[in-house]
């Protein structure tokens, strides 16, 4: 199977309540049945109003006490500690964190690239719905039906580098199981499940990058099941995870 990764520059800079699905429609006129819209969390954010200017935010004790001993700024700790649901672990400055999401992270998703100084983006409420929304609208406008993934820069456990992933999933399996299948030699595959939707993110990001101005990327030609699955279907149980 071979598929098209086509970026989508805007011109615009987002603020929250504008139209994404029309900033999308006047910049891309080909959109097509089966494509698969891949959009970075920071233009979501932004349109939801999920910013915060770090002026405003007042920070707590245990804000400033891990501010002092990591060489961070107090303000930008106390807006990560609220946007976690646990802290993972802290050292050599960096905070990895449990989401309100479930997301394994740094920083909660808290980020400042891209945006004026000061101000700071946390990542949407409720990524899956995000992506559902863009994709009523893009189906109320175009009458096409497409899948949706709302993508996000993660590092990786054992790994240098970062690679995108999908934090918000409309109209797609999230993972391809090739459980109960044959190999090229007979044998019954059992656990192989490959996490298409993070791979598709991944694929996106080398056509998007993070300064080329192109917040959208289409996929075309991809093969995929239809589902109303979400993001929690890519999230490990405690029970099953052995690094917990």
């Amino acid at each position: 199977m071979s598929f098209q990764v086509i970026p989508v520059a805007i011109k615009k800079e987002i603020r929250q309540g504008d139209d994404l699905a029309n900033h999308f429609l006047s910049n891309f006129k080909d959109l097509k049945d089966g494509d698969i819209i891949v959009i970075a969390q920071k233009i979501i954010s932004k349109q939801e109003g999920r910013t915060v200017e770090l002026a405003s935010v007042i920070p707590s004790l245990l804000a400033v006490g891990i501010s002092a001993e990591y060489q961070r700024d107090p303000k930008l700790v106390e807006v990560i500690l609220t946007e976690a649901k646990r802290i993972v672990r802290m050292e050599n400055g960096i905070i990895i964190t449990e989401t309100n999401h479930g997301f394994i992270c740094a920083n909660s998703g808290v980020d400042e690239s891209n945006l004026p100084l000061g101000v700071a983006s946390l990542l949407p409420q409720n990524p899956d719905k995000s992506a559902s929304d863009f994709a009523q609208k893009i189906l109320v406008m175009t009458n096409k039906k497409i899948a949706v993934l709302i993508s996000d820069t993660f590092g990786r456990p054992f790994r240098e580098g970062q690679t995108n992933l999908a934090i918000g999933i409309y109209g797609m399996r999230a993972i391809d199981s090739y459980e109960g299948k044959k190999d090229a030699f007979g044998r019954t595959l059992r656990i192989t499940a490959i996490a298409q939707v993070d791979e598709i993110c991944g694929a996106a990001e080398l056509a998007m990058k993070k300064t080329s101005g192109c917040p959208f990327a289409v996929i075309r030609g991809f093969e995929f099941e239809s589902s109303d699955e979400g993001i929690a279907h890519m999230l490990r149980s405690k029970k099953i995870d052995l690094f917990r």
